[in-house]
């Protein structure tokens, strides 16, 4: 019967082995080449469970097994293999730490908690779809300021679809645009999209994400980056739409130098 009391025993405890595989495996590396009958009674352990314990050691590389039944025999393999056991069991756990790094911030995202602004991200062309497709739930018109030349050079085959299925919704837009040729080429169908347009000079307000803010969301879609944001929050939506609002007035007043300056 072995002695739990033992350093070695509590060892091989502490470094992941279970009470039954010491007792199979320090038998084993005493014995040498044995079959499970003659294992089972130095390890003082029925054979139908030895049988178990040395699969779950084979498959951790400590144990190799030769012969056919019923002469099958077992041998404890170099004890090297258990730090390269440990190894291998560091490098996968480093990998689901990563994995995990990874995972958290995307289910923080999703974290619905009272009272507190929520933000999802969403990555890569099908991200960006996504945060475009949202703002058509709104349920009021939605403001927006946008470079449309990074628009269209980002999701060249989306808008045109987009804007018919906007207007087929009946949702209007204010658009804070800056005065660019592609602008220009789709303020002229405003009216058979829902849109109402005030062209900016590219030289003083040149910005690339656009940004719309409508019901309690803001949306941010950041073309560089290929990242989509929304943030649903009612309070950060209402300033939002205050500080739009400002901008709308300024925006109408230059609208027309816009226009006549850059396009």
């Amino acid at each position: 019967m072995l002695n739990r009391e033992l350093p070695i025993y509590k060892s091989l405890i502490k470094i992941g082995f279970s009470d039954k595989e010491v007792v199979v495996y320090l038998a084993l590396l005493e014995l040498g080449k044995r079959t499970v009958s003659a294992i089972a009674r130095k390890a003082g352990i029925n054979r139908t469970t030895v049988y178990d314990i040395l699969e779950t050691l084979i498959s951790k590389k400590l144990v190799s097994i030769s012969g056919k039944e019923p002469l099958q025999e077992y041998v404890a393999e170099s004890p090297d293999n258990i730090l390269n056991m440990l190894q291998d069991q560091l490098t996968e756990k480093q990998n689901i730490l990563i994995e995990a790094q990874n995972l958290v911030p995307q289910l923080k995202s999703m974290h619905n908690v009272s009272d507190r602004p929520k933000i999802t991200f969403y990555e890569g062309t099908e991200g960006l779809k996504h945060v475009y497709d949202d703002t058509l739930t709104s349920h009021e018109p939605i403001r927006g300021m946008a470079n449309v030349n990074e628009m269209h050079a980002g999701l060249p085959d989306y808008f045109p679809k987009y804007y018919k299925r906007r207007a087929q919704k009946g949702l209007n837009i204010k658009a804070i645009l800056s005065a660019n040729e592609q602008g220009k080429k789709i303020s002229e169908r405003d009216k058979e999209e829902l849109r109402d347009t005030a062209f900016i000079p590219t030289e003083r307000y040149n910005f690339i994400p656009e940004i719309d803010v409508y019901d309690n969301k803001v949306m941010i879609a950041s073309w560089r980056e290929r990242l989509g944001i929304i943030i649903e929050s009612q309070e950060i939506a209402e300033s939002v739409k205050t500080l739009y609002d400002l901008a709308w007035e300024e925006a109408k007043r230059l609208h027309k130098a816009a226009i006549e300056k850059t396009l």
